[in-house]
């Protein structure tokens, strides 16, 4: 495997995602809803980074399953915790891929009643897009590769590792 994005780049990235976040959330309070597993590390540092009251949530889809390519069937693994009727909601992807999780995504949120509804992602890969899909605020834009750390897995291993990078197979 080798590094794709490193440690460094990707803890400034997202600090200046934050700021981004803190300017245009100015006098109200995001709330936060990552989707797991991946998204775990990235919310996480994302969080901190907001100089703003916010809440958290976690929800769980799967479109991948064991192997390293969408099955293009999304399934809703865990529910939110919290109502969002009225909330400024944030959901945070660590990758936006085929756009098939996130456009069932936003449908199945959109339909709970929140005032405003925003996606970020740490990484978008344009060129694997089946659907179009509005992503807000983007970390990088990276080439079709299959990548794994920060969250990213390839079969439940490997989001330990702190750099972002290429799986070989």
């Amino acid at each position: 495997m080798k590094v794709l994005l490193s440690s460094d780049e990707i803890q400034a990235r997202i600090v200046e995602m934050g700021r981004q976040i803190t300017a245009d959330y100015a006098g109200r309070e995001p709330h936060l809803v990552g989707v797991l597993k991946g998204a775990c590390p990235f919310m996480t540092d994302l969080a901190q980074a907001i100089e703003l009251p916010l809440t958290l949530d976690y929800i769980a889809v799967s479109s991948y399953g064991a192997t390293t390519k969408s099955s293009g069937e999304v399934k809703l693994i865990k529910d939110l915790d919290q109502g969002l009727d009225g909330r400024d909601l944030l959901v945070v992807e660590d990758i936006v891929d085929t756009g098939l999780t996130l456009n069932y995504l936003r449908g199945l949120l959109r339909a709970r009643g929140p005032r405003t509804l925003k996606v970020v992602t740490l990484l978008s890969k344009p060129s694997r897009r089946l659907v179009s899909v509005e992503v807000d605020y983007v970390g990088f834009t990276i080439d079709d590769h299959f990548v794994v750390g920060y969250g990213l897995d390839y079969n439940e291993r490997y989001r330990n590792l702190k750099d972002i990078m290429v799986y070989g197979g």
